[in-house]
């Protein structure tokens, strides 16, 4: 579940060219924070992917929702 809701979530990924020295910026507007700039395009969703899954898994431990992305629900259910 946790790939299928990353994966999903990179599908909403934004990137440009920062004009001041030509490195990629790349950004999840669904994941609020999930930012990342790196000198190439493929580092750049490579370092996006690892900061999406560093956000999640902070969001999980201090119990922060997560947003809802095509359907895909992730979180922790307490169990009785």
């Amino acid at each position: 579940m946790l790939m299928e809701y990353m994966n999903t979530a990179l599908r909403y990924a934004k990137y440009d060219i920062l004009q001041d020295d030509g490195s990629f910026y790349g950004e999840i507007p669904v994941c609020n924070g999930v930012y990342a700039n790196a000198d190439t395009l493929e580092e750049c969703r490579e370092e996006l992917k690892e900061i999406l899954e560093e956000w999640i898994f902070f969001r999980i431990y201090h119990k922060l929702s997560l947003p809802v992305i095509d359907g895909i629900e992730l979180g922790i259910k307490e169990v009785a």
